[in-house]
């Protein structure tokens, strides 16, 4: 998630897109330089040289061949034969709605401020709505999301498409804070009450939807709608739970903590959970001047690895509300004798993937501390196989960071279903954590990150780790250890229900510089599989680097789970780009930028979602559909730029196609779908964002969702998730 426009950060405030990895990893270029001789390779021609690079291994992410025995109580996978896109392309628009393909219904499901239950005033559009009743309305800044179908006797059906639950993220209290009479106040100091209506806004929601005579809508009142906010009680788990980097003064046993922040990304599970993941939460955490004098050199060196150095203040301010430990708690200083004292621990309380049960609604949330603690944008599986390991991919979403997998001890059991926390703990807690290298002649590795192993113990002189719990809330030094690959951003994943080949966005980097120049800092030359600098012009502002993003994809070798083959499925582009820059040949039809939400359906098609900045002089972001084909498919090309790289086929009409462009100054994200195909859920985050208001003309950026049934209305613009159906009822995309 990129850094949002309308919370920009004053001196010594957060930056979420600083880059903290200053570790001597080898970036792709390095390896490009050691290992890949572009004159070689194209001597050999493209598709021989493909077929060296990436293998003929097929794909099991878990070391099986991905046969029939999966789980049961699932929805069958995709069928061998591809599906086919059946609509017509959306043009590119900058209208202030969504539009969608012909043949297509557009309803808002739910919005900011919608109220969960009876009892709460329906949103006024004025930003009078009290702080304690946003842990009964819908949240702000819809992001990640999953459907988990219901039965009439309250359970996981997995096949169920006419009721269900429906559970999504709310990243971040969206400037310019609609959800206040008139914006945030200002001062250094912020003002108690809106800072508990923001606390409260953040999380997740989960609410029950029906399907009834082709019509979706929320249930309010149900008795499984809730909130999950900044403030909830969650229990830590896993081979960190208990650790004293965990303690805090709410819990000096650092078993338990409050709250999630800052979730981007999603996950669900096969026993039917959902899985929040906490990204920018630097973005409400702040650290006292003066505090390294009072800590350790090894603190010191974790504090500045995830981005809190001394003097930092966040963006929110939420710790300047006052000394009530709703607000004091933000502050991760030392400011008491031990951890039982103060909350100088806060900020390894972040950072985690959280398991929610949505069907027990009084059930505490769980941080499973065995995946890792970092930027995490969302934790991707793998289809269920029974009588093997769960399998869960990740993203670190910052620049120059990695890639993740996780792999449980345990083997999956169908019998699991339905057995919701219990089971989490018994697939979650225990398992094993790599981090992925890449290598620029289409191989890679994934390397373990276990105490004990590959000098991941006390005698590590960067950061000497104690046990396992400091190497998972340090996974990032950890990771920085084994040597792993610095990436762009990592963001979204997807698994292909069939082929288990894994995608994700990396969505656009300005930090590239050319192959002929010095860098300096943290900038990158390009590499491999991050292939082109270039210059793209937005109007007449100059934008360098990768402006336009990619998306990455790679299979896994089915007799050892620790190797992988990669290419490039597709790169962002404009369509009337130089041909080496638009690598993939997009037309008007499918020409996009900067790639963030990937989803993959029961069928196999693949969802591309836009968050993008250097092409919203064209059009706003969008989502498109498309049939991917498998890794190998291309071959070896040249980037602007100069760098050689490893592609996809070419994209065509058939192949990715425009399903829908959104309104003004938003992002497109989370997407979930029914069973049955025939509905599709998708988030508009941050209408109008880059937009100041006018509070006393009421005037607005975007005035979607109010407008996209009568354009005529106007009201403050608002995050929302989306619901699209088939006029005919039919399925979606075909």
């Amino acid at each position: 998630m990129s850094m949002q426009p309308g919370i920009c950060p004053a001196p010594n405030e957060y930056d979420e897109d600083a880059v903290v990895n200053t570790s001597s990893n080898p970036s792709f270029d390095d390896i490009l330089t050691a290992r890949l001789s572009r004159r070689v390779a194209l001597k050999g021609g493209i598709s021989t040289t493909a077929a060296a690079l990436l293998g003929t291994s097929v794909l099991s992410a878990c070391g099986g061949d991905g046969g029939s025995d999966t789980d049961p109580a699932a929805p069958a996978p995709s069928p061998a034969t591809p599906p086919k896109l059946g609509f017509t392309a959306v043009a590119k628009n900058k209208n202030d709605l969504v539009t969608v393909a012909d043949g297509y219904n557009v309803s808002i499901l739910h919005a900011l401020g919608d109220p969960l239950h009876y009892g709460d005033e329906s949103w006024k559009d004025d930003g009078s709505e009290t702080a304690d009743s946003y842990n009964r309305r819908i949240g702000d800044g819809h992001d990640g999301m999953y459907y988990f179908g219901l039965s009439d006797t309250g359970t996981f059906q997995a096949d169920r498409s006419d009721r269900g639950l429906l559970a999504v993220n709310h990243e971040y209290v969206v400037a310019p804070y609609v959800l206040h009479p008139a914006g945030r106040a200002a001062g250094t100091a912020r003002n108690a009450t809106e800072v508990e209506k923001e606390i409260y806004a953040h999380g997740v929601s989960i609410v029950e939807v029906k399907r009834t005579n082709g019509v979706v809508s929320m249930v309010r009142g149900s008795s499984y709608n809730r909130r999950v906010t900044s403030a909830t009680t969650m229990d830590l788990t896993g081979p960190a739970r208990g650790h004293a980097l965990l303690a805090t003064k709410f819990n000096a046993a650092g078993q338990q903590t409050r709250g999630t922040n800052n979730n981007c990304a999603n996950g669900y599970t096969p026993w039917g959970t959902y899985l929040t993941c906490e990204e920018n939460y630097l973005n409400v955490i702040g650290r006292a001047a003066g505090d390294d004098a009072l800590r350790s050199a090894k603190d010191i060196t974790s504090l500045n690895r995830y981005g809190l150095p001394q003097n930092r203040k966040s963006p929110y301010l939420w710790d300047t509300a006052g000394t009530a430990d709703l607000y004091a708690r933000w502050n991760s200083s030392v400011t008491g004798a031990t951890t039982a004292d103060d909350y100088r621990n806060t900020i390894n309380t972040f950072g985690w993937v959280v398991e929610i049960d949505p069907f027990a609604p009084s059930s505490t949330p769980a941080k499973r501390t065995a995946l890792g603690r970092f930027n995490h944008e969302g934790a991707w599986p793998a289809p269920a196989v029974v009588g093997q390991p769960i399998v869960m991919y990740m993203g670190d979403d910052s620049r120059n960071e990695y890639i993740y997998k996780f792999v449980s001890k345990a083997l999956w059991d169908a019998a699991d279903v339905g057995k919701g926390m219990a089971a989490g703990a018994k697939y979650l807690d225990e398992g094993t954590l790599y981090v992925a290298r890449f290598n620029a002649d289409g191989s890679g590795e994934w390397l373990e990150l276990t105490y004990g192993k590959n000098g991941l113990d006390a005698t590590n002189t960067a950061y000497p780790f104690a046990d396992q719990g400091d190497v998972l809330i340090n996974a990032r030094l950890a990771a920085d250890k084994l040597g792993a690959t610095k990436m762009d951003r990592p963001e979204w994943g997807a698994v292909h229900p069939s082929t288990r080949e894994v995608y994700m966005t990396l969505t656009n980097n300005s930090n590239r510089v050319a192959n002929t120049a010095t860098p300096t800092g943290s900038q990158l030359k390009p590499d491999a599989a991050n292939p082109r600098y270039y210059e793209d012009l937005k109007g007449t502002t100059s934008q360098k680097g990768n402006p336009n993003g990619h998306i990455i994809r790679w299979r896994e070798n089915g007799t050892d789970v620790t190797k992988l083959n990669w290419d490039i499925y597709l790169f962002g582009a404009q369509a009337d780009a130089a041909s080496d820059v638009n690598l993939s040949g997009l037309t008007d039809v499918n020409d996009f930028s900067s790639p963030d939400g990937l989803y993959f359906d029961k069928r196999g098609m693949l969802w591309i979602q836009t968050d993008d900045g250097a092409y919203t002089d064209v059009t706003n972001c969008m989502m498109l559909a498309a049939v991917p084909g498998k890794v190998g498919d291309g071959g070896v090309a040249t980037a602007a730029g100069g760098t050689s790289t490893i592609k996809g086929a070419n994209a065509t009409a058939d192949t990715v196609r425009r399903f829908l462009v959104g309104p003004k100054e938003c992002e497109i994200t989370g997407i979930a779908m029914t069973p049955d195909n025939k509905t599709l859920f998708f988030n508009v985050q941050h209408p109008g964002e880059d937009t100041t208001p006018d509070w006393a003309a009421a005037t607005f950026g975007s005035y979607w969702p109010a407008n996209q049934a009568d354009a005529t209305v106007k009201k403050r613009p608002r995050s929302a998730t989306v619901v699209i159906t088939k006029k005919d009822g039919g399925e979606i995309a075909l």
